[in-house]
């Protein structure tokens, strides 16, 4: 008897059910053919896509399932290639367009117009050792282990509104500089997808941030702030975003060399910091100070910002910088929003360890590898619309309102009154105490409450109640 346990057939189709599920609610096969996927005879493109984005959930990979006999699909392994190097296939749109339609059709009305909805920016290490043919393929910088690598740098913009995370496109990074690559750049028209990916997979780093934002926008994609690290926070990239009427909330990276106005000086983050007062004891921050960023002579005019400094965790002798250029919002606020970034490192984990980014696919091909990256981020999206579907008690549509009539909230104020009830009542039970020694109690205990809790119960009439003064 084998100790391995046989394929679970049930979980099997359990899975390829919610992924046609995903595929026809939000329209797959349509927003591919958009982007330029076109099949005129042989299997149908709704096969064979089903097969792709549903491979990761099996046991064993195509080339396994190939020398097995457990591939059962009906068609070869060369349309399965021939469908990962079409080089007429805008991926970047696909996903643009897929994550539009997700966000405004289904996620958006789970969510409060209270919330703040962002763009995340981030960047990760594609790996590609072993592959001296891929093309493109270069020694490119990793910021994890701050040493060079032969790979990609995976530039990924997402939307997040602090609950459901959903990627909207990518970019594989090769290097502007020629003695750093290593693959083959193949020659293609400009004016060709094939050639425009090439061209942008070339492109400086905050120059394609820009790009994504761009294409998603005008794909729909709406948000009110953009969260990104220090390796992106370029006054010049702030200033263009803001012209785009999207706030920033980002990383202040501690160089000398980038400078704000400060009191009528143009200072770097490190001197503003020393010649300032910062806040004592436990508060959530050290200082909140205005500052003007940008250039007139390079960005047209200078824009107001406002840089909040924190303690940092690591090391708490250090601190943090974070710049934000939506003046309204509290420290607090902006500390508090900022932290929604960290949604981003959690998708590049997932789709590295689970979703087997950059190990299911080995193909040399740049257009191969675009489509890769594209169908896991599909896979994220249908784990995350799952996810939010079984969690989220609002997408249950009108029973959800039906039992929120029925079954109303208890109100705050009304459950700190019972609170104090029950504990008042069990004082006077346990110690035997008198009504005037209760009142006292509880005027002690009242008092020693904030405001607004004083408040609520002056409010409610509990203090008259109790002949207790206000």
């Amino acid at each position: 008897m084998s100790i391995l346990p046989s394929p679970d057939q049930q979980n099997e189709q359990l899975f390829s059910n919610s992924i046609i599920s995903f595929i026809k609610k939000f329209q797959v096969i349509k927003l591919l053919r958009k982007c330029g996927f076109r099949k005129e005879k042989g299997i149908s493109l709704f096969s064979l896509f089903l097969y792709v984005l549903s491979n990761v959930f099996r046991d064993r990979s195509l080339y396994m399932q190939l020398k097995t006999d457990h591939f059962q699909e009906n068609f070869s392994k060369n349309s399965y290639y021939r469908f990962m190097r079409n080089v007429h296939v805008n991926w970047l749109r696909f996903t643009t367009l897929l994550s539009a339609q997700i966000i405004n059709n289904h996620l958006r009305s789970l969510t409060s117009e209270k919330r703040a909805d962002c763009f995340v920016v981030d960047d990760s290490y594609f790996s590609r050792t072993g592959f001296k043919k891929t093309e493109l393929v270069a020694k490119v910088f990793d910021h994890v282990s701050m040493t060079y690598k032969k790979g990609f740098r995976m530039m990924a913009l997402g939307w997040t509104d602090g609950a459901s995370f959903m990627p909207i496109n990518s970019v594989l990074l090769s290097s502007q500089k020629l003695q750093n690559m290593i693959g083959e750049n193949k020659v293609f028209d400009q004016r060709t997808i094939a050639g425009q990916r090439r061209m942008l997979a070339r492109t400086k780093g905050t120059d394609v941030m820009v790009n994504l934002i761009d294409q998603a926008m005008k794909a729909g994609h709406q948000a009110k702030y953009v969260l990104f690290d220090s390796w992106f926070s370029n006054p010049h990239q702030i200033v263009q975003l803001k012209q785009r009427k999207l706030d920033v909330i980002a990383m202040v990276k501690v160089s000398s060399k980038i400078k704000y106005e400060f009191e009528g000086e143009c200072k770097n983050i490190k001197q503003i910091y020393r010649s300032c007062k910062k806040r004592r004891s436990r508060s959530r921050y050290l200082l909140s100070i205005p500052v003007k960023v940008g250039r007139q002579d390079k960005d047209g005019a200078k824009i107001d910002a406002q840089i909040v400094c924190v303690r940092n965790r690591a090391n708490r002798k250090d601190w943090l910088a974070i710049i934000c250029t939506d003046m309204s919002l509290s420290e607090d606020e902006v500390i508090r929003n900022y932290g929604k970034r960290w949604d981003i490192e959690v998708f590049f984990k997932t789709c590295k360890s689970y979703l087997k980014l950059s190990t299911e696919y080995h193909g040399l091909s740049y257009d191969a590898l675009t489509a890769h990256v594209a169908i896991v981020f599909t896979r994220y999206m249908l784990m995350s619309v799952a996810k939010r579907d079984d969690e989220d008690e609002r997408t249950l549509g009108e029973l959800f309102y039906c039992m929120i009539d029925e079954l109303a909230d208890i109100t705050f104020s009304h459950s700190l009154q019972l609170i104090t009830d029950a504990m008042l009542a069990s004082v006077k039970q346990v110690f035997h105490a008198s009504e005037a020694q209760i009142a006292e109690f509880t005027a002690d205990f009242i008092n020693r409450l904030p405001k607004y809790m004083q408040k609520l119960l002056k409010n409610n009439d509990w203090t008259a109640k109790n002949n207790i003064e206000a």
